[in-house]
């Protein structure tokens, strides 16, 4: 019997180490693929492109980078939009500087624009690329045709700040940030918590959102090249940003759920009535990821686009 043990775990930490190392190859190999690096006054900025058409500057959340940033926002191509999604300050190749205020990732932002010649675009953030994003609308007015805002999280309420520490925490390590991951594709509550959704909308998913959702949580690996702008996050993101709402000029659309875990709803409530130009957009489920409402937000953010073109 106990021979018999000892070989059974041996026999699971070699499938755990064989699954693991399948794991970290593939992304770093999905990563190489698809992503480019250019330099700026910044430093190297991280980024990868998709699609055709008017272009929308796509800025990714926490725990992310361009990956996360075109799962979210990869059917917009289908609309004829050109998606350029840079990864932010710390997250995969982009660099850490002194300054990782969200002014300065707008800034960024521009820079990488003129890298491309691309004059002007509509910005999409994500969770916490909603101040980067106002931010360029108001410090690139001139080249910033409307700004959409998905879960925008715009502040740290006690349960995000708890679990962004908690996340801090398990990605010191590829390991223990892979083995969160793997347990969350198999785990719906799990999978839910991860990605800020109840664990029965997750449960209730269909399959390809659950593929989305699943890209989702891999898009958070390797761990470690996301957690130098993870703390970043936790330290930027706050209301006291520096960004003047009243200044932005541009048409807003803020979409979110109401039943979000890290509670956006009162938040892209807020933004859109602060704004001059502001449309809020609550779902009643949904959560963080807006699982079994993407479609719709996607039909939503591309119709609010294509009417301020």
């Amino acid at each position: 019997m106990r021979r018999f043990l000892v070989l059974s775990s041996f026999a699971a930490g070699l499938a755990t180490a064989l699954l693991y190392r399948h794991d970290m190859k593939r992304t770093r190999a999905r990563l190489d693929e698809t992503g480019r690096v250019v330099r700026t006054s910044f430093g190297p900025v991280d980024f990868a492109e998709l699609g055709h058409g008017d272009p929308i500057l796509v800025l990714h959340g926490t725990g992310g980078g361009f990956d996360q940033g075109l799962d979210m926002t990869a059917a917009l191509a289908d609309h004829g939009f050109r998606l350029i999604a840079p990864s932010r300050f710390g997250y995969l190749r982009t660099a850490l500087p002194n300054d990782t205020s969200a002014a300065a990732q707008a800034d960024m932002a521009a820079e990488l624009l003129d890298t491309l010649d691309v004059k002007h675009a509509a910005v999409l953030g994500i969770s916490a690329g909603a101040w980067p994003a106002l931010h360029f609308a108001i410090r690139h007015a001139d080249r910033c045709r409307a700004v959409v805002l998905l879960v925008p999280a715009t502040d740290l309420p006690t349960r995000t700040r708890f679990l962004g520490r908690v996340l801090i925490a398990l990605f010191a390590s590829d390991f223990l940030g892979w083995a969160s991951v793997r347990l969350a594709t198999v785990i719906p509550a799990l999978r839910g918590l991860m990605v800020g959704t109840p664990g029965r909308v997750v449960a209730r998913a269909s399959a390809k959102e659950n593929r989305r959702v699943r890209s989702i949580l891999f898009d958070a690996l390797p761990a470690t090249a996301r957690l130098p702008g993870i703390k970043a996050d936790l330290d930027n993101m706050s209301p006291d940003c520096g960004c003047e709402l009243k200044d932005v000029r541009c048409p807003v659309l803020a979409i979110s759920a109401e039943d979000d875990s890290f509670e956006t709803a009162s938040g892209a409530r807020e933004l859109a009535a602060a704004v001059p130009d502001g449309t809020a957009v609550i779902y009643s489920t949904g959560g963080h990821a807006l699982v079994n409402r993407h479609a719709e937000a996607v039909r939503e953010v591309a119709a609010f686009l294509k009417a301020h073109e």
